[in-house]
């Protein structure tokens, strides 16, 4: 069923012109209703329906890596999800081609904003505010702000949404953005943390190594420079920053202020064992356990650390971060593909914890495929990995998958064979059902899971209670 023929069926045109889903009251004034009375029978609910936005790279020339799909005309690719078979219905395409390479998404629920940064080793980094239309998907661009470094690939809004913490890959800077109260776009940098001191980077943009290889040669250069790669802050207090530094395999760590919204450097520790080449990417932490999480893009493996709540107590109420201890403690670390698959086919894409908290999930690019493991929540192997499933991805290099909101339905995102791919998620085994669901999608790198926030009037409402829209 197509986008139109959806919205059409569900409640027919809403004004001019544009398909409505039922219950939900137009943006403007209603003639002849007085405000107070609008107000009263309003509802603010998150919508049935679930939003699945695809972002592709449209520039192969200016990337660290070389993908080997297409590059795509349209940025931006907003599906609709129905829940009942994991069939998904494209609802909307961006049309403005003024954003390059968009590689990393954060939708905020509250507003219906997206928020995405681009990706590009030559140009500085956009961090680009999108409104997101509920009813059709549609994107609309609010503002674009410079990321302050290149290769930006992660953002994170602090616990009030009132920062967004962003990453640059390239040249390894952390920024801390203030976002704005009222639009919700992103504002300007409140401060900026270098590793590098300031110092040039050993290895040129314009002559490096495919970022894609994994040989010797390749981890050597890509581990000649400091080379952040996302930030996330400790599900406890929200003032703890956390770094994956792929180039010196490292985990940084940080005391951030969200009132003044600045970062206090507070010691490292490493990403898993010593002596192998580890390339942290991303981190982690579980719902409720108090562990974290990180995948070593270059070794394929999964280092698990346990959260040490004594140390983060001291850390933040220390008069000297830097003299802390780390707050991570290694336990154990896991391999993510085969014993017998050379290590140098394959680079880690992305981790996630379910949100049940019994399984997490790596994909491997190279080897295709996304690994299961089983959290142990026993006495004495608590936050502990075992392998649980290993399912082939139906497509090339997934650099990035996303559950929806029930954590029933997992999108891949196959970057070098142009699709995205759609499977059934057993929550009791972690085993991988391919729906056989498939669909083209230009070079895809992120898939971003958006449920928006739905103004419904009360009547509607009440006759809605207990039913589900399906795209």
């Amino acid at each position: 069923m197509s986008s139109q023929s959806y919205a059409d069926a569900i409640s027919g045109p809403g004004p001019h012109g544009v398909p409505e889903l039922s219950g939900v009251l137009p943006d403007g004034p209603e003639r002849g209703v007085p405000s107070s009375a609008r107000e009263t029978t309003e509802v603010v609910m998150p919508a049935a329906h679930e939003l699945i936005i695809v972002s592709c790279y449209t520039r192969f020339d200016n990337l660290a890596h070389g993908p080997r799909g297409t590059e795509a005309r349209r940025s931006l690719y907003t599906f609709c999800l129905d829940k009942n078979d994991g069939e998904l219905v494209l609802f909307s395409v961006t049309t403005d081609d003024s954003v390059m390479n968009p590689a990393f998404s954060r939708f905020d629920s509250q507003r219906n904003l997206l928020y995405t940064c681009t990706e590009s080793v030559a140009e500085p980094g956009e961090i680009v505010t999108y409104s997101v239309d509920p009813r059709t998907g549609k994107l609309v661009k609010l503002g674009c702000q410079c990321a302050g470094g290149t290769s930006t690939c992660y953002l994170t809004l602090d616990k009030e949404s009132k920062n967004m913490l962003v990453v640059n890959y390239w040249n390894a800077t952390i920024g801390v953005f203030g976002i704005d109260s009222d639009s919700g776009v992103v504002g300007e940098a409140k401060s900026v943390y270098d590793p590098n001191s300031g110092k040039g980077m050993k290895v040129s943009y314009t002559k490096h190594v495919n970022h894609s290889e994994n040989d010797t040669h390749a981890q050597k250069e890509r581990q000649s420079d400091p080379h952040s790669h996302a930030v996330i802050l400790d599900p406890y207090f929200g003032k703890i920053a956390y770094v994956p530094d792929l180039g010196m395999d490292l985990i940084r760590q940080f005391r951030f202020n969200p009132q003044s919204g600045t970062l206090e450097a507070a010691g490292t520790c490493r990403s898993g064992p010593e002596s192998k080449s580890l390339g942290p990417r991303y981190i982690e932490f579980h719902p409720t356990l108090p562990f974290a999480y990180v995948v070593n893009e270059l070794s394929s493996e999964v280092s698990v650390f346990q959260f040490d709540h004594q140390a983060a107590e001291r850390l933040l109420s220390s008069s000297d971060p830097s003299k802390e201890e780390s707050t991570l403690r290694l336990v154990q670390t896991v391999r993510t593909i085969p014993d017998a698959w050379p290590g140098d086919m394959n680079t880690c894409g992305r981790i996630t914890v379910h949100k049940s908290g019994h399984f997490v999930l790596v994909s491997n690019r190279g080897h295709n495929s996304i690994t299961i493991f089983r959290v142990h929540h026993e006495l004495g192997s608590q936050g502990l990995l075992s392998l649980a499933h290993l399912q082939h991805t139906r497509g090339a290099t997934p650099r990035h998958f996303q559950f929806d909101s029930s954590g029933q339905w997992l999108i891949s995102a196959n970057q070098d064979s142009d699709t995205i791919s759609v499977f059934r998620f057993n929550i009791a085994t972690g085993a991988m059902e391919w729906t056989g669901n498939e669909y083209h999608v230009p070079s895809p790198n992120f898939v971003c899971s958006a449920r928006p926030q739905m103004r419904l009037s009360a009547r509607a409402q009440a006759s809605r209670e207990g039913a589900t829209l399906n795209c």
